[in-house]
C-alpha cells in the first residue's frame, strides 16, 4: 500500500471547538438539527450528484433520521450524529435514558478492550480495529468473534434499540481504498451481527474511510487509534426501549 500521505488535507475536517464562531455548541447543533429536518426531502435526489464522502454521511444519518447527517458534520462523528439525529424527533425520556445507563455499564464490563460512551441518550462503543480484523483486512478474526457476540447478547437483551456501524482507517492508502475497506469492514460486523441472530432491519452501515480522523496520521499510534469501528447504538422508532 502507499505510504502516509503528509500534508494532505480534507474539506470535511472534525469540528474543532477552539476555532468555532462564538455561539455554543448546544446552540450550532439545535441550528444543524433544524436544517437537518428542512434539507430531509431534499436528501435523496441530491446523493445522486455526491460524491462516496457526502453520500456518506448521508447514510450513516439516515440511521438516526436526516437530521443526524447534518448534526455529524458538524460534530465530526457520524456515528454522535446518528444518535443525536434520533433523539431530535423523538420522545426519549427518563426511562430510556435509565435503560440506556444500564445497557453502557454491562458493555463497559463486558468489552474490556473496547470504549464505551453515553452520549445523548444513546450509547457509542468504540473497538479498536486491530480488536476484530487483520491488518488491511476486512475478515473478522476467529479470536475477536468473542466481542461481538458480547454486543449480539446485549443488543438481544434490548430489542427495541438500533445500531449505525461506522468503519474507520487511517490515512495510508488512497481516499477510494480507505472508503472501501471501511465500508467492507462495517458490513463484516454486521454480518457477523445478523449471524447471532440480531435483526437485520435494525442495523445500518457507514463506511467513513479517513476522514473522521480522531488523532494524527503522521504517527503509528495516531494511525492505529484511527483505524476503528464505532457502533452507535439508539433508541428504535417506538421511541422506547424494553428490557
Amino acid at each position: 500500500m502507499p505510504s502516509v500521505k503528509s500534508g494532505t488535507t480534507h474539506s470535511h475536517e472534525p469540528f474543532h471547538p477552539a476555532s468555532a464562531p462564538t455561539a455554543p455548541a448546544h446552540r450550532r447543533l439545535r441550528w444543524a438539527a433544524y436544517l437537518g429536518v428542512l434539507l430531509a426531502l431534499g436528501i435523496t435526489s441530491a446523493c445522486a450528484s455526491w460524491g462516496q464522502r457526502e453520500t456518506g454521511a448521508v447514510v450513516g444519518g439516515a440511521a438516526g433520521g436526516a437530521v443526524g447527517a447534518v448534526i455529524g458534520s458538524q460534530s465530526g462523528s457520524t456515528a454522535r450524529g446518528a444518535i443525536i439525529g434520533a433523539v431530535v424527533g423523538g420522545s426519549a425520556g427518563a426511562i430510556i435514558g435509565y435503560q440506556m445507563d444500564q445497557q453502557a455499564k454491562e458493555l463497559e464490563a463486558a468489552v474490556p478492550n473496547a470504549v464505551v460512551e453515553r452520549v445523548g441518550e444513546g450509547i457509542q462503543v468504540t473497538f479498536p480495529s486491530g480488536l476484530l480484523y487483520d491488518f488491511d483486512s476486512s475478515a473478522i478474526r476467529p479470536d475477536a468473534a468473542v466481542h461481538l457476540r458480547t454486543l449480539a447478547a446485549s443488543l438481544q437483551e434490548y430489542p427495541d434499540t438500533e445500531l449505525l456501524i461506522v468503519g474507520h482507517t487511517d490515512a495510508t492508502g488512497t481516499d477510494t481504498y480507505n472508503y472501501d475497506l471501511s465500508v467492507r469492514r462495517a458490513e463484516a460486523a454486521m454480518a457477523f451481527l445478523t449471524g447471532q441472530r440480531v435483526a437485520a432491519h435494525r442495523i445500518h452501515v457507514s463506511g467513513r474511510g479517513e476522514w473522521e480522523p480522531i488523532a494524527t496520521n503522521e504517527t503509528e499510534a495516531g494511525r492505529r487509534a484511527n483505524r476503528r469501528i464505532e457502533v452507535a447504538i439508539y433508541s428504535g422508532q417506538g421511541g422506547s426501549t424494553t428490557r
